[in-house]
């Protein structure tokens, strides 16, 4: 595992009454985006303690940049840098002010802080904003400052808690672009995100349901794994389409997605014209009825159903 920049073996975590991760490994590639996906309560924030050092686990090992973070969770601090799901910016200090803050906390020296931080701004299109507070900043542009702080002492191993939690569409997507930048500068991304579908931008994505590992491996591969199919309706009651088909011959399981309802059904060809016909029956109005693609979130509706859990979100 040599080749490895994160290493993680049989990590436990308890907390009084519930285990957060259970007996989870996986292990993420140098210059890799790694997605630690799933809903709340997955266990994805404790394993990112666990990985930044700043929370034992009660069983497992996990190594970060070659850096054991059980054994010696300081020395591995210097070679990450750890966003938690609330950043902590000092919102009556400008955009230059935190950035030289973290700069200082992390021991930067003033001319590749002043370097770095213009290289930072402008990929982030925020040079402009530099003598703002941070307080008035929106909602996308404090994330992408948190990023800025996080990186300004070039760390090898980015975690990121669930960044764009909360954050409109057109930030997180300017948010994504500055990930795949900072691959290209040779920094391994380790991201968790609640969104199932930010799962399709990552290189890899472990899917977690209640603190155990579902799947690791590439989307690509991952929704190669549905042996059924999944059929869309679009429709303007998108949940009378859920309710009259949850339990219809073939269909498997479902899951709201925007004004769709995706089904996983046995065979598509076959089970269309039933669906559509039942919904008409029932004079629920649709838009279309069609096949398509399997989305992660697909898969993991059906992976937690087989599991013993249904899901209707």
């Amino acid at each position: 595992m040599d080749d490895k920049t994160v290493v993680v073996r049989d990590l436990v975590k308890d907390f009084p009454g519930v285990r957060a991760i259970d007996h989870l490994s996986f292990d993420v590639a140098p210059g890799e985006i790694f997605g630690i996906v799933g809903p709340d309560g997955a266990g994805k924030t404790t394993t990112m303690r666990i990985l930044a050092g700043v929370l034992a686990p009660d069983a497992g090992t996990a190594s970060v940049a070659r850096r054991d973070v059980v054994a010696d969770p300081e020395g591995v601090k210097h070679l990450i840098s750890y966003m938690p799901q609330r950043f902590g910016l000092y919102e009556d200090l400008t955009v230059d002010e935190n950035i030289r803050f973290y700069a200082d906390l992390f021991g930067v020296r003033r001319k590749d802080r002043e370097a770095r931080a213009a290289e930072l701004l402008k990929a982030c299109g925020m040079s402009e904003f530099r003598a703002r507070q941070a307080g008035k900043l929106s909602g996308g542009m404090k994330q992408k400052l948190g990023l800025v702080c996080a990186l300004i002492h070039t760390p090898r191993v980015l975690l990121l808690d669930e960044p764009t939690n909360g954050v409109d569409p057109v930030s997180r997507r300017e948010f994504w672009a500055m990930l795949y930048s900072l691959v290209g500068q040779g920094v391994t991304v380790v991201n968790s995100t609640a969104y199932l579908d930010e799962a399709e931008r990552c290189h890899r994505v472990a899917l977690l349901h209640q603190g155990c590992l579902l799947f690791c491996d590439s989307p690509a591969r991952l929704k190669s794994r549905l042996q059924g199919s999944v059929v869309s309706i679009v429709s303007s009651e998108a949940r009378r389409v859920r309710d009259e088909l949850a339990a219809a011959e073939g269909v498997s399981s479902l899951v709201l997605v925007g004004d769709a309802v995706h089904l996983f059904v046995d065979d598509a060809d076959r089970r269309i014209a039933s669906l559509s016909a039942r919904l008409k029956s029932s004079q629920i109005p649709f838009d279309e009825i069609i096949r398509v693609t399997p989305t992660i979130e697909d898969l993991f509706v059906e992976a937690v159903r087989k599991d013993g859990t249904r899901v209707a979100a």
